[in-house]
């Protein structure tokens, strides 16, 4: 069996494609055969820089597959063999808050991830495909689209008639704008780049704001929302972007705080003064997956996906996310 493996410190090109000897799921484990993995910010960072995160070698990446059930352990009775999984970020979280627990259970971190042919999985650390899907639109959701879910529904219980501003057209970004639409909200995105933001308007953008026309986009956000501000912001800036997005959410508005692309500062205080509900956001539950699952289906969603690379060219697919040029989900399919 063939595994992707991150090795030393030494980045993308040092990632190594090893034998890996095969293994009987456990007791309370599903075995798949996977099928394709969607690459995360987070993978990548993972790459890059192994050492901040305290990865032991070899470390297998990537935390997001679909793929076919083809055996099972003793006692797992909600799946079986040609069953149509996919991997949940988090392999120990069921419900409820965010635990110690869970956390250390991420794949392709705390754990092995899934970037290999087969892996074993926790029963309770996958859910079904969407009937609809491919096994590669299925790996877009573990993460980008979880993320997107609890930020959009979760956490800011976005209604019909809201004002989401979401930034950039990555793979968060674009599921939550697509969700927002789904649930009837006005949506404001921004990019550096004309073709993003007309394909972002095809997908039901409200408005598109380039930041690069417009340096002082924040100013253009107010305007659109006559001053008073968006009731929700999908930050996935962080730092850098935060003091902006802070001045164009709206008083008692929501941010839900995702990214960590843009070091920087802020001042608490304008938190405050602004009696913004700041909230972390870090992926989601199985039973929140299962909920998204449930709306994908009933209203046919479709997740986009940029670019598609083969399993031996893993390299290639981490370096197209590093250039940053993609709208929606890199994948890679076995």
């Amino acid at each position: 069996m063939k595994a992707w493996q991150i090795v030393s410190d030494g980045g993308i090109d040092a990632l190594k494609l090893a034998d890996v000897a095969p293994s009987a799921p456990g007791p309370g484990e599903v075995r798949v055969r996977m099928k394709a993995n969607s690459i995360n910010f987070r993978d990548l960072g993972t790459i890059r820089d192994p050492v901040a995160r305290k990865l032991p070698y070899p470390r297998i990446p990537n935390s997001d597959g679909a793929g076919e059930v083809i055996a099972v352990g003793a006692g797992v009775s909600a799946f079986k063999p040609g069953d149509r999984v996919a991997s949940c970020f988090f392999q120990r979280w069921i419900d409820g808050p965010c635990s110690i627990e869970a956390m250390n259970s991420a794949l392709g971190g705390a754990i092995d991830g899934v970037l290999a042919e087969e892996v074993n999985l926790n029963a309770d650390g996958v859910v079904p495909l969407p009937a609809h899907f491919s096994y590669a639109e299925g790996a877009t959701l573990p993460c980008a689209a979880l993320t997107a879910w609890n930020a959009i529904v979760e956490v800011g219980r976005v209604k019909a008639g809201d004002t989401v501003l979401l930034l950039g057209t990555g793979g968060v970004s674009i599921f939550a704008l697509q969700f927002a639409h789904m649930m009837g909200a006005r949506t404001i995105i921004t990019s550096s780049s004309e073709e993003k933001l007309a394909r972002a308007r095809a997908l039901g953008a409200s408005l598109t704001i380039n930041y690069r026309q417009k340096p002082d986009w924040e100013n253009a956000v107010l305007e659109a929302t006559d001053g008073k501000g968006v009731d929700l912001t999908v930050e996935v800036g962080g730092a850098g972007t935060l003091p902006r997005t802070i001045s164009t959410t709206r008083v008692a508005g929501t941010i839900s705080l995702i990214g960590v692309l843009t070091g920087g500062q802020i001042d608490p205080a304008t938190v405050m003064r602004k009696s913004i509900r700041l909230q972390g956001i870090y992926v989601g539950s199985r039973r929140m997956f299962l909920d998204m699952n449930r709306a994908i289906a009933l209203h046919g969603l479709k997740p986009v996906i940029d670019k598609t690379f083969a399993f031996a060219d893993a390299r290639a697919a981490y370096h197209a996310m590093q250039a940053a040029g993609h709208f929606g989900k890199v994948v890679i399919e076995m």
